[in-house]
């Protein structure tokens, strides 16, 4: 198509944007964004008892959220560029509240799976564009702390919200969890329009030129990293709260309280991922990888024994958190040029990965049960790292 669109030098400079307020925003709304992505992960065991089928087949909500993400990403990212951020954010959010509203009133699966398949339309869009609007108002120097910052979302969302709402389906169903959930998204949807400063787009670039950037080596082989790594992530994570109550034998009631401590130990993940990524990013990937393995692997050979079991997957949500603004770094920096199109074109990948990976455990759990389900994932997870360190030695960083 001949149309343009702005192209991902979207940000004007902090002081007249607000700087750390604006960036503080961008990561509320991400809070908001990744506990509608994956409270459903909290809510499997309960959707699967409230509507009569497996826990692998509504397992597959997570698969076609990601697909759809996936498939659809970076055309709706490169389409919508030209869009202010603010204007464009708050949109996104608004989405995000009506389709929680039809998922709390779902009366089947059909209806759920249309309520998953919208906020995954605009995902993609919004982690695109707020990752590449938090870098340029940082700086490029600054650019990874502030992309960290942003994906601090991440880490809240696992460590109140994903756990929170499984708690609240205890109290409220998990209907009651989706309604709370449009709720805030409408609140955030909000203060983004009252409080954060607008950031316009600019320099406007066609569609085919940005696409440019598929061309690129450096590019292709670390968005082929992305998809393994978050096979690896999602293989087990897809199915952690069934394998804390099937393997583990957490009572239901309970659950939520473990996913909460898994998201806190993922703060300092989070951290680390941002203070290490901007200086070795293939490094960083291939070492949190080989964290994630071990963690995963030790949480199913511990799974009998509290205090161990405990500290295992401790270690697993360090590295699980700390992978996800690691990858959207490492690719963004390994673009040159269009570097929205480059954080989607990961977002897609990532989610890829999201759905290989909640197939995969489905067919783990399905052929070995859910205290195997981690194992399978380690594996995946040091192959990761393998190619990691392959990209490395073939396409050295800049």
């Amino acid at each position: 198509m001949a149309s343009t669109h702005s192209a991902d030098r979207a940000a004007v400079p902090a002081q007249q944007t607000g700087g750390v307020a604006a960036i503080a925003i961008l990561a509320i709304a991400a809070f908001v964004i990744v506990t509608t992505e994956f409270l459903i992960v909290g809510l499997l065991p309960a959707l699967s008892r409230d509507l009569g089928i497996a826990v692998t087949s509504a397992g597959q909500l997570v698969t076609l959220f990601a697909v759809v993400v996936m498939l659809c990403g970076p055309v709706l990212t490169a389409w919508l560029a030209h869009i202010d951020r603010k204007r464009l954010f708050v949109g996104i959010l608004l989405l995000f509240a009506a389709s929680n509203a039809l998922a709390a009133m779902a009366p089947n699966i059909w209806v759920l799976a249309l309520a998953r398949l919208l906020p995954a339309l605009a995902l993609p869009v919004f982690w695109g564009t707020a990752s590449d609007t938090a870098a340029q108002i940082a700086g490029a120097d600054k650019g990874g702390r502030a992309v960290s910052t942003v994906y601090l979302g991440i880490s809240a969302a696992m460590l109140f919200g994903i756990p929170l709402g499984t708690l609240a389906s205890d109290a409220i169903g998990w209907r009651g969890a989706f309604a709370l959930l449009a709720a805030l998204s409408l609140v955030i949807a909000v203060l983004m329009m009252w409080s954060m400063p607008t950031v316009r787009a600019s320099a406007a670039v066609s569609m085919r030129a940005q696409a440019g950037i598929l061309k690129q080596p450096r590019l292709l082989a670390n968005v082929a990293l992305s998809v393994l790594v978050f096979t690896a992530m999602f293989t087990g994570y897809t199915y952690l709260a069934d394998t804390l109550e099937q393997a583990v034998g957490i009572a239901p009631a309970q659950v939520g309280w473990w996913l909460m401590g898994f998201g806190a130990v993922g703060l300092l993940g989070n951290w680390l991922g941002g203070l290490w990524v901007d200086q070795q990013p293939l490094a960083t990937t291939a070492l949190f990888s080989v964290v994630l393995a071990a963690g995963m692997a030790a949480s199913m050979a511990l799974a009998g024994v509290s205090l161990w079991f405990a500290a295992a997957l401790a270690v697993w949500g360090v590295a699980n958190t700390a992978l996800y603004p690691i990858c959207q770094i490492r690719v963004m920096k390994a673009a040159t040029g269009a570097q929205a199109l480059a954080g989607t074109i990961n977002v897609s990948a990532a989610n890829g990965g999201i759905a290989l990976g909640a197939v995969i455990g489905g067919l783990a759990i399905a052929a070995w049960g859910p205290g195997h389900v981690g194992y399978v994932a380690a594996g995946i997870a040091v192959l990761a790292a393998g190619l990691a360190l392959v990209i490395g030695k073939l396409l050295p960083e800049k």
